[in-house]
């Protein structure tokens, strides 16, 4: 099961991005592996994905409650 813990670890050295995200959609899953848990979403989920600021980095795949947590952890307290 997703740990916050662990999404907070990946925000904390980079794997995760710490920023907003500029652009966010989402679309049936063909089996993407999340982001933020690194397990594969069954094709019946939705993945959240989400274009960063930084440059040249790819858009970021998420399950729906993993890209919530993601987006609740990344803020400053």
């Amino acid at each position: 099961m997703l740990s916050v813990f662990s999404i907070q670890r990946k925000i904390r050295d980079g794997r995760l991005p710490h920023d907003g995200i500029t652009e966010v959609w989402s679309s049936p899953s063909a089996g993407e592996t999340c982001d933020a848990c690194d397990t594969i979403l069954a094709k019946d989920q939705l993945v959240m994905e989400g274009t960063t600021r930084a440059p040249g980095r790819r858009a970021l795949q998420f399950h729906v409650r993993c890209f919530q947590i993601w987006d609740s952890e990344r803020r400053p307290a």
